[in-house]
């Protein structure tokens, strides 16, 4: 394919922009219609996440847009597997991220966009509560439209931490890492979920730490956090890829993240 004009220099293409938030729109549409219904059928995938119609005709609905203007793109998808991976250009989405069986409205839509592997673009859309974190290469990120910012962190001793659950931290080294970390900051919260993401890139939030995240869960945060002045990355501080081992940690402030870097890994 023709790379759009600006691509090179590693800005994302205008149409490449508005395919994201067309992308969101439409999710927004097919989840919310069956969003807290009685009859929604849930069943468990092999790893026991629960995974709904909703889950299926979204991702279904993305991918035709995918293909309908960029063909050649891959992508990389929670419930329908992966197409293309190693295209220069590659779109990940997770039709809903979050607990949407429960009614909780916290759960999101998120679309990321890399291009030669390194997210460009990422998308954390929220559709119960109408709010749209956006994150471009080379752009301040923005919730529904607005500019946001990451808050700078005097000690961690004063970071408020977010994570989704205490279970998903793996028994030994990974545990105790997190452990040794939730002891020396303000305090640890539990369950935003995706959202956690953009409350950091707006500034409410010091430090998100997860683990067992796979690719879709974790490479659309990218470019939001990046684009508020955060930092986000593996618990060695390498960059978030598709090959990532799914151990998150995102910080607000860089100096708060080296700090945590540290205390993650002894």
């Amino acid at each position: 394919m023709t790379v759009p004009s600006g691509a090179a220099a590693g800005l994302v293409p205008e149409p490449f922009i508005a395919l994201a938030h067309e992308m969101a729109d439409a999710a927004r549409g097919v989840v919310m219609a069956h969003f807290r219904t009685a009859m929604l059928t849930v069943d468990d995938k092999d790893d026991s996440s629960p995974v709904t119609v909703a889950d299926r005709e979204c991702e279904r609905a993305l991918r035709a847009l995918i293909a309908r203007d960029h063909a050649a793109h891959g992508i990389v998808g929670e419930e329908l597997g992966s197409e293309r991976a190693d295209a220069e250009w590659v779109w990940v989405i997770d039709p809903i991220d979050g607990t949407f069986v429960t009614g909780k409205p916290l759960f999101g839509t998120l679309i990321a966009l890399l291009h030669r592997g390194r997210p460009v673009l990422g998308v954390i859309d929220h559709p119960a509560l109408d709010v749209r974190y956006v994150g471009i290469n080379g752009r301040p990120s923005t919730r529904n439209g607005k500019t946001i910012r990451a808050r700078a962190c005097p000690a961690l001793k004063n970071a408020w931490l977010y994570a989704t659950t205490p279970e998903m931290f793996r028994a030994g080294p990974e545990a105790d890492g997190f452990n040794r970390l939730a002891k020396r900051i303000k305090h640890p919260v539990w369950g935003a979920e995706c959202m956690a993401y953009g409350l950091l890139a707006e500034g409410f939030v010091d430090l998100v730490v997860e683990a067992t995240m796979k690719p879709v869960d974790y490479l659309p945060l990218v470019a939001v956090v990046e684009g508020a002045g955060g930092v986000i990355t593996d618990w060695r501080g390498r960059p978030l890829s598709l090959d990532s081992t799914g151990q998150v940690l995102a910080a607000g402030d860089p100096a708060r993240h080296k700090d945590a870097l540290a205390l993650l890994n002894g």
